[in-house]
Formats: structure tokens, sequence, C-alpha cells
């Protein structure tokens, strides 16, 4: 029912920022909560940062601390990821879902729906 497109991904230098954004349709948007995660080759997916449904209350993974953003416009179902400093390691896919659900998620299995990832290169 619910689907996600995210977009903004591209190819950077060590230090820049970059913005993504995910657009839901097809659901109440905000009525759920939303995470960003990333996938880099031959490496398993992890999570990168949560947000609840008001966009009140926020969490990040330690990797990405004081460097990333969460952010959401309800208005516009709109979800984004401001990634600022960024390093070769931030190199991967990274994919918006959507949970059914009002608090911050930070498992994945809590999410119910997928965007299908938006590349992201950062060199050095």
């Amino acid at each position: 029912q619910v689907h996600l497109v995210e977009s903004g991904g591209g190819l950077v230098q060590a230090g820049d920022s970059l913005r993504l954004s995910c657009a839901a349709s097809g659901g109440t948007f905000s009525s759920y909560a939303m995470g960003w995660f990333r996938q880099a080759p031959g490496k398993e997916r992890e999570f990168v940062a949560a947000i609840n449904w008001t966009g009140g209350s926020t969490y990040y993974a330690d990797s990405v601390k004081g460097r990333f953003t969460i952010s959401r416009d309800n208005a516009k179902n709109t979800v984004y990821l401001r990634m600022n400093s960024l390093k070769p390691e931030d190199t991967a896919v990274y994919y918006c879902a959507a949970a059914v659900a009002s608090g911050l998620q930070i498992g994945p299995d809590n999410y119910n729906y997928w965007g299908q990832g938006t590349q992201v290169v950062v060199s050095s």
C-alpha cells in the first residue's frame, strides 16, 4: 500500500554534504515512524537514523551521530537525511523505511515498508 522513493544520492568528496529525500505515497504518512538504513557491498544492512511520527524524537547510530540529521515534513509526506562531513566509509546504498508505529524504531524488523534505495559514493 505504501510506496517510498528515495532521491538525492550521488558522488561527492570527503567533507562534503548531501541531503537525501524520501517521498511517501499511498498511506497516512503522519502516522508512521520513519528510518534510514544503509548497506555497503558485502556488508549487512545497518541502522542509520530514526524519527518518530511527529518529528519530536530522533535517534542516530554512533557512526553518524553529530554529522547526520534526520527530519520530516508531514505536510509534504517526506523524510530527509542531511549528511555533513561525509567520509569514504559512508559510501553505501541508503534506504528509507516506514513503520506502522508512532514511536521511533531501531530494528529493521519493525519497519513495514521500504524504498528501493539511493546510492551515495564519497571519494577521498
